[in-house]
This record gives structure tokens, C-alpha cells and sequence, in this order.
């Protein structure tokens, strides 16, 4: 092996650390177009998937946005804490300039 080339365990340690955490969930919005931001359509339906280390698998489908929230972060459960890597920021209001005025208020 030449000085170049790196040990097969050192490769694949620094691969492991790159790949997605199984049992990590997502929640894709079911409305018409190209997928948005989770801000985008609350009140239309997700449909929650879970990374089962291969490919996403579906867990179940949530009526709005706060619903698969509670899906993605296990609520009821022992880590009812958003996951490290589950959208962020959940459920957060926002000032972002890009935002419409809200006509209320």
C-alpha cells in the first residue's frame, strides 16, 4: 500500500459518519407542484417517512403541518424532542423578508 492511499477502515469510518441516521423522519407535503418548504401549504397533508438505511419507508400520513410534527418527534415517546436532524426550525413563525405581510395585522 502506497502513502497515498488511506486504510479501508479509516474510509469507511469517515463514510459511516457522512451517511444519514437510521430511523431518521421527514414529512413530504401531498400538494400539487414541486416540493417546498415545510412553511409552505400548512394546512395540506404530509406523509411522514422514516430512513430505514436504504431507502425511505412511509409511517403514516399526518392531516397538516403541527400533526407531522408530532410524528417526526416521536411525541409520547421517551425522545419527544425534535431529532437533531429533523427539519429546522419546527413550528417557527418567521420574519424572514421573503414573507408576505400578515393582511390582519
Amino acid at each position: 500500500m502506497s502513502a497515498e492511499d488511506e486504510p479501508l477502515s479509516d474510509w469507511y469510518a469517515r463514510r459511516a459518519g457522512r451517511r444519514r441516521a437510521t430511523g431518521t423522519r421527514d414529512a413530504i407535503t401531498l400538494a400539487p407542484g414541486p416540493r417546498r418548504g415545510a412553511h409552505v401549504f400548512r394546512d395540506a397533508p404530509r406523509l411522514v417517512v422514516e430512513w430505514d438505511g436504504f431507502a425511505w419507508q412511509p409511517v403514516g400520513v399526518a392531516e397538516n403541518y403541527a400533526q407531522a410534527h408530532l410524528l417526526i418527534a416521536r411525541a409520547g415517546t421517551a425522545a419527544a424532542l425534535p431529532q437533531s436532524d429533523a427539519p429546522v426550525p419546527l413550528l417557527r413563525k418567521g420574519t424572514g423578508r421573503h414573507r408576505k405581510p400578515d393582511p390582519a395585522g
